[in-house]
C-alpha cells in the first residue's frame, strides 16, 4: 500500500479490525520509510450485478438507490438510521445471493416491502403504494385489508 504522505510503497500493519457493519476490514498502517501512520480499508468486491427494470432496461444495482427508497417510506417515523441500514444491508444481501448476475426491480421492491413490513407497518404501506402504483384507494384499502388479515392471522396463532 502506497503512503499517502511519502509516496513510499512499503508499509506495515499495525493493527486489523473488522468495521462495524461487518462489510470490510480497518487497517491502521505505518511506512516504512517516514514512519507516519495511515488507515486502508479492505473491502470484497461485488461482482457486477444488473437491475431488470419493468420496460426491460437493465442499469447497475445501486444499494444507494434502495436506501433512499426507505428512508423516504420512514419519513418522519420512528424508525432510526441503525434500522434503515440494517434493512438496506439485508436486502442488498439477497439481491447478491441469487448470483445470477441480474436482478428485477419486482424483486427488490418485493424484498423492500418484507423488510418494512417487519420494522414498521406505515412505511410498509408508504412504499406499497409508490411501488405497486394504487391508482384508486381501492388499491389502497385491499393492500391495508391484507395487511390487517395477517396481523389478525398472527394474534390467532
Amino acid at each position: 500500500m502506497r503512503c499517502q504522505y511519502c509516496n513510499c510503497i512499503d508499509s506495515k500493519v499495525i493493527d486489523s479490525r473488522p468495521t462495524e457493519e461487518g462489510n470490510s476490514i480497518r487497517r491502521r498502517r505505518e511506512c516504512i520509510n517516514c514512519g507516519r501512520r495511515f488507515t486502508t480499508y479492505e473491502k470484497i468486491e461485488m461482482l457486477p450485478l444488473m437491475v431488470v427494470k419493468r420496460d426491460g432496461r437493465r442499469e447497475p444495482f445501486d444499494v444507494q438507490k434502495i436506501k433512499t427508497g426507505i428512508i423516504h417510506a420512514c419519513e418522519k417515523l420512528p424508525v432510526s438510521m441503525p434500522q434503515i441500514d440494517a434493512m438496506t444491508a439485508s436486502v442488498e444481501q439477497a439481491a447478491y445471493a441469487a448470483m445470477e448476475g441480474e436482478v428485477t426491480s419486482q424483486h427488490l421492491g418485493e424484498l423492500v416491502m418484507q423488510e418494512l413490513r417487519n420494522v414498521n407497518e406505515v412505511a410498509y404501506v408508504r412504499f406499497a403504494a409508490v411501488y405497486r402504483i394504487f391508482t384508486d384507494l381501492g388499491d389502497f384499502m385491499r393492500e391495508l385489508q391484507k395487511l390487517l388479515d395477517e396481523k389478525a392471522q398472527q394474534k390467532q396463532e
